[in-house]
Formats: C-alpha cells, sequence, structure tokens
C-alpha cells in the first residue's frame, strides 16, 4: 500500500510539472525544445529508442515523450538511457488508435503511470478493433496521464466535428502545432494553425507539439 501511495504520488507530481510545460508550448516549441510525437522500431518507425534518446541529449531537447502504437517498450528502453544530470525529460507516452464519429481517430496518452494495470489492453502491440475513444482516454486518465487528441486534420471527419467530440468526452489536450505535409524542414502547417490554436482555447485544451516522427531524425516525420 506505501509503495502504491508514492507511485501516485509520483505520477501526480510528473503530470502536474508536464501540465506546466504544454501551457507554455507554442509554435517555435518543436522541435528542438520539446517533442510530443515519437515512433521507433518497437511500432512503425525507424530509429532504435536509444538512438532518439541520443538525439534528443545531443539537440539539447528539454522533454519528450516517446508514442509508440500500443506499446511502452521504446519508451522503457530509453528511459533507462536519459538518467544523466541535464538529459531531457522523458515522460511516458503511447498512441492509441480508437474510433471517433465513426472515425478512426488517433489518442496519445502522456505522464500516465506506465505500470497501471488498466493500460494493459492498449499496450499489447496491436490496436483493438472498435474501441470507443472514451474508453482510451478514460484509460489514461485513470492512470493519471494526460489524453490528447493526436493530428486533428487528418482524419475523414472535419477537424471541428473531431475536436468537438474528443472535448465532449472530456480529453485534456489537442495536438495543435503540427507538420501535415511533412516538409524537410519542420514547421507548423499555417493553413490550420490558427484555426487549431482557436479550438484549443475554445474547449479550454492544452496545446501539444510533435513531429511524429517515423524516420530516422526526430527533427521530422519522415
Amino acid at each position: 500500500m506505501v509503495v502504491s501511495l508514492e507511485r501516485n504520488l509520483q505520477v501526480g507530481v510528473a503530470t502536474t510539472q508536464l501540465r506546466q510545460v504544454l501551457q507554455g508550448i507554442g509554435s517555435s516549441s518543436c522541435p528542438l525544445h520539446y517533442n510530443f510525437h515519437l515512433h521507433t522500431r518497437c511500432s512503425d518507425g525507424q530509429m532504435d529508442p536509444l538512438d532518439l534518446a541520443e538525439q534528443a541529449r545531443q539537440h539539447g531537447l528539454r522533454g519528450l515523450a516517446i508514442t509508440d502504437h500500443h506499446t511502452l517498450k521504446g519508451y522503457e528502453r530509453a528511459r533507462a538511457y536519459l538518467d544523466q544530470p541535464g538529459d531531457p525529460i522523458l515522460w511516458p507516452g503511447i498512441e492509441i488508435t480508437t474510433e471517433l464519429l465513426g472515425c478512426e481517430v488517433h489518442i496519445l496518452g502522456y505522464g500516465f503511470d506506465p505500470a497501471a494495470s488498466i493500460l494493459d489492453p492498449f499496450t499489447q502491440g496491436e490496436p483493438i478493433p472498435g474501441l470507443p475513444a472514451s474508453e482510451a482516454i478514460q484509460a489514461i486518465q485513470a492512470a493519471g496521464g494526460l489524453a490528447v487528441l493526436a493530428h486533428p486534420f487528418r482524419y475523414l471527419v472535419p477537424a471541428e466535428e473531431v475536436v468537438a467530440a474528443a472535448a465532449e468526452l472530456g480529453v485534456d489536450g489537442l495536438e495543435v502545432y503540427y507538420a501535415y505535409k511533412n516538409p524537410a524542414i519542420w514547421a507548423p502547417s499555417p493553413e490550420v494553425t490558427d484555426l487549431a490554436e482557436l479550438m484549443a482555447a475554445s474547449y479550454g485544451l492544452l496545446k501539444t507539439c510533435g513531429t511524429d516522427s517515423h524516420g530516422l531524425s526526430i527533427l521530422r516525420r519522415i
């Protein structure tokens, strides 16, 4: 019981710290300060988790999250590596495929307790067919984390509708700063960023940013 209480306290402190960081995220935060959307070989990325962690260290990132699809293996490997004074903060992360408004929608989780059993169904390496977004959001939050709607302009349903539905379910944040056309030099897509910022403000959502890297560099998507 004492160990459980201590773990809950540690998770709560880490999540509070993460929330404070996200409250200061802006269009220039990624990719050289923070990066909250990264993939490794443990799901569909090309980077080894240790290579990713070393890149984060070399680029001088302040914090990051590895958000592999339906697994925490990449996070677990990188966590053991980033343990030196001055290293970037590595928050637990995951990306979960869900269904919302009859459409496939991805929910990002951050800052949760990686040992929480409520997350076990979502960390087995494969998506759960037809998983309601509400279940992923509730599980992430029950594990002490923050649930964020990923790349809202990449779905078959208009972003305005998806964001409204996710907000109604109690999602904590929105991936506002995202490079939809995968430019060689990462930058938030100007044609949608203003609207994403407006929606986040309208629904009181935290703002996140990330390269959604699947390649060999954390500084771009591919």
